[in-house]
């Protein structure tokens, strides 16, 4: 059997593992002498982490993420990173705080406007300097977004959330350690866990699945679910373990392969609604997935198939079953709707149709019109 060519990009160096965080303090404090740290709301839960950097002998200055990163954030960071000189990034946090520490990593040496960096609202133009050394310590399993090379950000004026992506924006270390999610808030668990789900399918059935994503991906769907199950009912460091695998497995597939309709969808609805992305794509996902089994044929109808069997090996339910007891049980786990998220059948509307120029919808193995883009948004609802 010949392969398919492929490329495969990542971060230079991926540390998986409980303790990793600390263990690769030195690793870090390598990276530049004036570190800014970038964390969440609230700066105690990162104390530990700017307490051993100093100690290593690093000037370290705090920078709060405290929701889904925009341009004011941003703005915001890349002034406070120029002002203390900063000469290496570290985030520490969720996938937003890790996406707005890899942005701001990417646009304090820039010479140009944010804008004319961005996709979509802006030109899209590469990046002219090399981004400061950036290091990504997530505390959610959930977005991947240690290992991808694109920082999503929202632009409130056009209602959007889009994207700032260069290759050299990709971490020079990413350090997943798991028990740093140990004790992770149920809900957050739970949309985070979804969207980790989602990115290990998307990958496998998008037009850019290669045979590197394809190992990454398959084994992780049925990990991943079950470790989500898991955790729906109890605390468990197995389970927190292998969302944490997931959600890297997510991250190197989708920055290697691409994604699908679920997030084609996911990132106008989050950029029209201010929902959480987590939250949107969980309710998106069989609805999604259920699209494009009745669009598909050949290997994609065989990888949906796949899929399906994994899914309902955890489910304990018979594959045919399996888009609708995975909608089930998310439900009775406390997934909204998403109307209940607040998105509104004109956010609906406006998403169908912005979602045709998004990156994600390019990759989607299926060709999906507006209507059944309406109709997948509808049956979420």
């Amino acid at each position: 059997m010949s392969l398919p060519s492929f490329r495969f990009t990542s971060a230079a160096d991926i540390r998986f593992g409980r303790g990793a965080a600390l263990q690769a303090v030195p690793d870090l404090a390598q990276l530049g002498a004036r570190v800014l740290l970038v964390h969440g709301a609230t700066a105690q839960r990162v104390r530990w982490l700017e307490q051993a950097l100093t100690a290593a002998g690093c000037d370290v200055s705090g920078y709060a993420i405290p929701g889904e990163p925009d341009i004011a954030m941003i703005t915001s960071g890349v002034a406070a990173g120029r002002d203390r000189r900063a000469q290496a990034v570290i985030a520490c946090g969720g996938g937003a705080v890790i996406d707005a520490g890899k942005a701001i990593a990417a646009l304090v040496p820039a010479r140009r406007p944010m804008l004319d960096h961005l996709e979509v609202v802006g030109q899209g133009l590469p990046l002219e300097a090399d981004p400061l050394p950036f290091a990504a310590i997530p505390t959610t399993s959930g977005t991947g977004a240690e290992v991808t090379r694109n920082a999503v950000i929202a632009v409130p004026d056009a209602r959007r959330k889009v994207s700032l992506r260069d290759v050299r924006m990709l971490a020079r270390l990413a350090i997943i350690d798991p028990s740093l999610t140990d004790g992770c808030p149920r809900s957050i668990t739970l949309a985070s866990g979804l969207d980790a789900l989602t990115q290990v399918i998307e990958p496998y059935l998008c037009t850019g699945a290669n045979p590197m994503t394809d190992a990454l991906c398959l084994s992780a769907i049925e990990s991943g679910m079950r470790g989500l199950v898991t955790l729906m009912t109890r605390e468990d460091a197995d389970a927190r373990d292998a969302m944490a695998w997931t959600s890297l497995c997510g991250g190197l597939t989708l920055a290697n392969a691409g994604l699908g309709v679920v997030h084609g969808l996911a990132g106008p609805l989050g950029g029209l609604s201010g929902a959480a992305h987590g939250a949107i794509c969980g309710a998106l996902l069989p609805h999604g997935l259920a699209a494009n089994a009745d669009h598909a044929a050949g290997e994609t109808r065989h990888r949906i198939a796949q899929v399906c069997d994994s899914l309902a090996r955890v489910l304990s339910t018979q594959p045919e079953h399996a888009l609708a007891a995975l909608e089930a049980w998310a439900r009775d786990a406390g997934l909204p709707g998403l109307e209940a998220q607040g998105v509104s059948e004109a956010h609906r509307r406006d998403a169908a149709t912005m979602a045709a120029s998004s990156s994600s919808m390019k990759a989607n193995p299926v060709s999906l019109d507006e209507a059944v883009l309406r109709d997948i948004m509808e049956r979420a609802r």
